[in-house]
């Protein structure tokens, strides 16, 4: 008995591929192809190169003398296998007994017959729609208390129109009286309003004790606390040289603060830290148009609390080929709001506006108005009041009594002095 051995052979990688590189494997749905020389394959791609979600589909057509097939690898059609797992082509030299290796993508091909797709989406008549069909059905066919209850409803129809008509003419003599722009403004105002409650953290107003209105887990859940020790440990362990530094540099006086004033018991030491550094980034991340994935990364900010960074404060936008996350005007209303709430926590349920305002880069009445919104009670600096060193606060601050204060909309506007 004679054993043949097989030849050896070594496998080469090539180098980086595009995706119109890879090699294509086809499957076909309706059997095999017995004589794949009488098949002429065309590959086409997508025209947006910009786009990320489309510059890489592909269509693969193969036509024959008796039938065409199609396969793409987007859409219904396409085989969900691609994008779980990465497929490998070999191609060996038998000169060289070297095998270079190529990414390659699966193609299930499906025969596509001429007039199929004609003859099963027939044009309808699409002046007529689904009510105006049982209208009609019910004209022919319907009993007499269905045609009366149908006359009935045209009656209301025609009511309902004149009364559109009405409502329309009077919006036009509104306009006229007031005056377009007039109107935009208390339009503007009402939905800054409503923007700011729709970012708020939640809420329970009906809890027993002011803790329970905003709850530290809906803020920090424990898993990201825990992700935190680490970075948490490196902010307590600031000297009074580097607090000094951030104070002079800005942008975390709020912070500085917390820092200056944290409790000697363990315990509650590194929890108060780990909230430190984590408003650290909140406050960052308000004075930024733009995040990038790196964001946090020299600060040793955990990859979960980055991406909860990302998920939570930021809006995906699509520039120049690419999603981008910005911070909108109204996640900073989203970042005063969270910031202010985990303020609440650190500073038994009374947290500085002046300090957190100036941290965030906006303007103390916006950040008086998430206050409001949050139902908190403003506490304005008394007057002619200083402390030891003959020095006046002048900061505002804000606490959560309950019951939560609800405020008027647009009823504390200051009034402008008369110029006698």
């Amino acid at each position: 008995m004679t054993t043949t051995m097989a030849a050896s052979c070594s496998l080469v990688c090539c180098g980086e591929e595009r995706d119109s590189d890879k090699a294509v494997i086809v499957r076909f749905s309706n059997g095999s192809v017995k004589n794949a020389d009488t098949l002429h394959f065309t590959t086409y791609k997508n025209a947006d190169e910009n786009n990320p979600r489309k510059k890489s589909r592909r269509m693969l057509v193969a036509e024959s003398d008796r039938l065409s097939y199609v396969g793409t690898n987007f859409g219904a059609g396409s085989l969900k296998c691609n994008n779980l797992c990465r497929y490998y082509v070999g191609v060996l030299n038998r000169q060289t007994m070297q095998m270079e290796v190529h990414n390659a993508q699966l193609f299930n091909m499906q025969p596509d017959i001429p007039g199929e797709t004609t003859e099963t989406a027939k044009p309808q008549d699409t002046t007529q729609t689904y009510r105006d069909k049982v209208d009609s059905l019910i004209e022919a066919f319907g009993t007499n208390k269905q045609k009366r209850a149908l006359s009935s409803r045209r009656l209301n129809q025609v009511g309902s129109d004149t009364l559109h008509q009405a409502v329309a003419k009077a919006a036009n003599t509104v306009i006229d009286q007031k005056g377009l722009e007039a109107l935009q403004q208390e339009v503007a105002e009402t939905e800054s309003q409503e923007n700011v409650a729709i970012h708020l953290p939640p809420c329970n107003a009906d809890a027993d004790r002011p803790e329970n209105v905003y709850l530290y887990d809906d803020l920090l859940s424990p898993v990201e606390l825990n992700a935190l020790e680490q970075a948490g440990s490196k902010m307590a362990a600031l000297t009074t040289e580097e607090l000094q530094k951030m104070r002079d540099d800005g942008g975390c006086l709020c912070v500085v603060k917390i820092l200056e004033n944290m409790p000697t018991v363990d315990e509650t030491r590194d929890k108060i830290s780990r909230n430190a550094f984590y408003l650290s980034l909140l406050l960052k991340m308000a004075r930024q148009k733009s995040i990038t994935r790196k964001f946090g990364q020299e600060e040793g900010c955990p990859r979960i609390i980055q991406s909860k960074l990302l998920r939570t404060f930021t809006v995906e936008t699509f520039n120049n080929g690419r999603v981008q996350n910005m911070v909108s005007s109204s996640m900073r209303a989203k970042l005063a709001a969270y910031s202010l709430a985990l303020l609440l926590h650190v500073g038994h349920m009374t947290a500085d506006l002046t300090l957190l305002h100036r941290d965030l880069g906006i303007s103390e009445a916006r950040m008086t108005e998430v206050a409001k919104s949050m139902g908190l009670t403003l506490i304005k600096p008394a007057r002619g009041k200083s402390n030891e060193d003959g020095l006046r606060d002048e900061h505002r601050h804000a606490s959560l009594v309950l019951p939560l204060v609800k405020y008027d909309q647009f009823t504390e506007r200051r009034k402008r002095k008369k110029m006698h």
